[in-house]
């Protein structure tokens, strides 16, 4: 039987890259919801009016779009086919670009609703990649001193406190 962490970082895995996969197609086509891909056209043309350095790079805000959302698509993917460490990798950049995306709506002064979900999916993000980096010395020491002291536990020490 799998470990409850290996459940929870497939499960997580799983649905994240398959939400980043949907709003990446979403950034890209208008195939799936014409109206969610005309607010995103709409969304970063504020995003690069707010911020002028990207126009003086010659960066419109059809590249930046197409540039995250193929990004979004390709970690996705990723997330949720490929096995061991790229997975990792592709967690890392996902959480990288939910805090730029995150930026760019503090900068244009977006209400809350309008990146709540950047927020949840940013906290998964970071939930997975701890639980998945976490070493496994420490679940097996964790293992072994919750079977009541099998294998090689650490010793237990009384520690005394003085209280003044």
């Amino acid at each position: 039987m799998a470990s409850p962490r290996t459940v929870t970082i497939v499960a997580l895995s799983v649905a994240l890259g398959l939400f980043f996969v949907f709003m990446g197609t979403i950034k890209l086509t208008p195939r799936l919801s014409k109206d969610a891909y005309s607010e995103m056209k709409r969304a970063y043309k504020s995003y690069v009016r707010a911020l002028p350095l990207l126009k003086k790079m010659g960066v419109t805000s059809i590249a930046l779009r197409k540039s995250i959302g193929t990004l979004e698509v390709i970690c996705g993917i990723i997330m949720t086919v490929v096995p061991g460490r790229p997975k990792d990798v592709a967690n890392f950049f996902l959480l990288l670009l939910v805090l730029v995306v995150l930026f760019f709506h503090q900068l244009v002064g977006d209400p809350l609703k309008r990146y709540a979900h950047a927020l949840v999916f940013g906290i998964l993000l970071t939930c997975r990649l701890l639980i998945a980096r976490q070493p496994e010395e420490q679940l097996i020491e964790r293992k072994a001193s919750s079977r009541g002291g099998e294998g090689q536990a650490a010793p237990h020490k009384k520690v005394k406190v003085k209280v003044s």
